[in-house]
């Protein structure tokens, strides 16, 4: 590519090209490096999800060592790498707590192990309940299931 002003399409392919895609982990298999991988990422907009998620899987994250100081109540008690703003001031306001604009947030998803916790908790609540009061609630409960079946076949 010419480094002329303006001249913007190159017209070879790049010359060098990966042949195997980056691995994170491949030297490296420490108790950190581990860690870094397995955080799940929270409660940000999505544009700032996808930068975190970068960072971590080009192995560019660099997790906090102490709490940060908040930008909207100057107290210490940011615990996430890359925010600006503690939970409490973002929830507060209704803004991203790492680009602090106002976005739809992920939502935390759930892990395996608190799904499995859930259900064995709801299946000793239905255990414990009368037979007419099961059976009302297991109806309610497939009538919504079939709504979003039908809300998702409509929309595809």
């Amino acid at each position: 590519m010419s480094s002329k002003r303006g001249n913007v399409h190159r017209s070879r392919p790049q010359k060098y090209q990966n042949t195997t895609a980056f691995k994170n982990d491949l030297h490296d298999k420490s108790v950190q490096t581990k860690r870094i991988n397995s955080i799940q990422i929270s409660e940000v907009c999505e544009k700032c999800k996808k930068v975190i998620e970068w960072k971590i899987k080009y192995k560019k994250f660099k997790p906090l060592k102490a709490p940060k100081t908040c930008v909207g109540c100057n107290q210490r008690n940011i615990k996430h790498a890359y925010h600006t703003l503690c939970t409490g001031c973002a929830s507060a306001r209704g803004v991203c707590p790492k680009c602090a604009l106002v976005e739809e947030l992920v939502p935390k998803q759930q892990t395996l192990e608190e799904q499995l916790q859930l259900d064995r908790e709801m299946q000793n609540m239905l255990k414990s309940l009368p037979e007419r009061k099961r059976r009302t609630f297991l109806r309610y409960v497939q009538k919504k299931r079939e709504k979003k079946r039908k809300k998702k076949g409509k929309q595809q």
